[in-house]
């Protein structure tokens, strides 16, 4: 925990510095690989810090897993979508509130499905039935007693396993919990949901490690206008080379070169590694000398989930006025949930949200027959809903710039590998969400260590340059302005 506690306090500080003295004449220089918010954070942090700072990102657009789309004449994000905390302690909400960016808040804290309240929805069995609100809150209940039951699981067993094999074991001892017909169905959806928070399915996760996440207080907070106008405001004035996918990396005594593929080639004092962990593990990056082994063992033992988007654009509202709509199902695998945008941001527009092995499956279709396959589960509840007019789909597993949605943790690993992933090699420096131990996963998490790593990274290339003259943060306390959050 000392670990956890000295990181989050110098995230706390977040501190950028200028005027800088340097003995050499000339400003340090840094590259920064990859424009998601980790990178952008990062360069940006840099940069007024007087550092030189390059910044090279594979696609043509910034953001990486943050991919505000506005091809519906609006915007909706095809990535990130919630702030995950919707709180003051979120390093985060200064931006967004000073950005005067408004949130629509899907849940309290606490809630049985994370990023949502069982106050607005709709739960709708295969032949359009919907189910009585009173049946699902009970069987919500009975899932969070069933997960307490697995705790008592985690403390007798000495290794790791599964979550499903933990579940399996409690249905064993535990037969009441043992449900069946309309039940059983919406306890599935439950899992699924559960599924969906980690992007995984539940024979992957670990049992040891499910519930160590830090959750900020708040609630969680949809981005009604999306997150691409946070990511446009760090990057303002940053030298960003886009289309320069990287394919090596060279660390030397007195500095790193990096190789793009299409042969251009940079040179400077140091390098942040801001890739997502899809990447790094299908080692479409060489690095050289190669990286130490337990940098390697941590770059492959993390788990990478899948959850994607097929996004729906209709003429009307056909659907009922709740923020989500469910379809339950014998297994979590055949279970649905739709997001209902109406309800957040005032535009016709329904979020299939498929995670997991079904997210994997449905990545192997045309982006037309993944849209029929979602339209299809929407038409099981709803027989009159009429087609879609626009739809976007997502591929962030196969997509060759993230080849993932985000990290969690798999079964019977350590716990630590978040850290190790973030600790420095030399002068080679890590960021993203999958190097946050405190906040896996989530867009803050990726700021925040972006912003470590650019502390890091300052203090190890300016230890050669003598004195700092230290400045205040750029964002202070007394620079906060109230998030604007909604409940209609």
């Amino acid at each position: 925990m000392e670990s956890r506690t000295k990181s989050n306090h110098q995230l706390r500080r977040g501190l950028c510095y200028a005027n800088v003295d340097l003995q050499r004449g000339r400003s340090p220089s840094v590259i920064v690989i990859g424009g998601g918010m980790a990178g952008i954070a990062a360069a940006r942090a840099l940069q007024d810090a007087s550092f030189k700072v390059v910044l090279l990102e594979s696609r043509e657009r910034l953001g990486g897993r943050i991919h505000t789309d506005y091809s519906f004449g609006f915007p909706v994000d095809l990535g990130a979508s919630w702030l995950h905390g919707v709180c003051k302690e979120n390093p985060l909400a200064p931006l967004i509130g000073r950005l005067g960016l408004p949130l629509y808040r899907t849940s309290e804290d606490n809630s049985v499905l994370y990023d949502h309240d069982l106050e607005s929805y709709a739960l709708f069995d295969m032949d359009g039935n919907q189910v009585p609100q009173e049946l699902v809150t009970k069987i919500g209940k009975i899932f969070e007693m069933i997960l307490q039951e697995t705790e008592n699981i985690r403390q007798e067993f000495s290794e790791d396993m599964s979550i499903q094999r933990a579940l399996t074991m409690v249905f064993e001892r535990k037969p009441e919990f043992r449900l069946e017909g309309i039940s059983h169905k919406v306890l599935q959806w439950y899992l699924c949901r559960m599924e969906g928070w980690f992007a995984a399915d539940a024979d992957s996760i670990s049992l040891k490690h499910w519930d160590q996440e830090v959750l900020l207080p708040g609630g969680h907070g949809l981005m009604v206008r999306g997150y691409l106008p946070v990511i446009h405001t760090l990057a303002k004035g940053l030298d960003i080379r886009l289309g320069h996918r990287v394919t090596k990396i060279v660390r030397q005594y007195n500095g790193v070169k990096v190789t793009a593929e299409n042969g251009k080639t940079f040179v400077a004092d140091a390098a942040i590694v801001a890739v997502p962990l899809g990447v790094l593990q299908a080692k479409t990056i060489k690095f050289e000398p190669k990286l130490p082994d337990w940098k390697e063992a941590a770059i492959s033992d993390i788990g990478v989930g899948i959850e994607n988007k097929i996004i729906f654009h209709f003429k009307n509202v056909f659907w009922p006025n709740v923020e989500f709509l469910g379809v339950v199902a014998e297994t979590s695998y055949g279970c649905s949930y739709f997001l209902n945008l109406h309800k957040a941001a005032g535009h016709p527009v329904l979020v299939y949200m498929p995670a997991g092995q079904l997210a994997k499956d449905i990545e192997k279709m045309s982006d037309e027959a993944a849209a029929n396959f979602a339209f299809t589960q929407l038409k099981k509840i709803l027989p009159d809903a009429s087609s879609p007019i626009q739809y976007l789909v997502s591929r962030w597993g196969t997509d060759i710039n993230t080849l993932g949605s985000y990290s969690y943790d798999a079964v019977g690993k350590p716990n630590d590998l978040y850290e190790r992933l973030r600790v420095p090699v030399d002068n080679l420096f890590f960021a993203g969400e999958a190097t946050s131990m405190l906040y896996t996963g989530s867009v803050h998490g990726a700021y925040s260590t972006g912003m470590m790593a650019a502390e890091d990274c300052r203090m190890r290339v300016l230890e050669r340059y003598g004195e700092l003259n230290l400045l205040q943060p750029v964002l202070g306390e007394d620079s906060v302005i109230p998030l604007q959050i909604s409940r209609l």
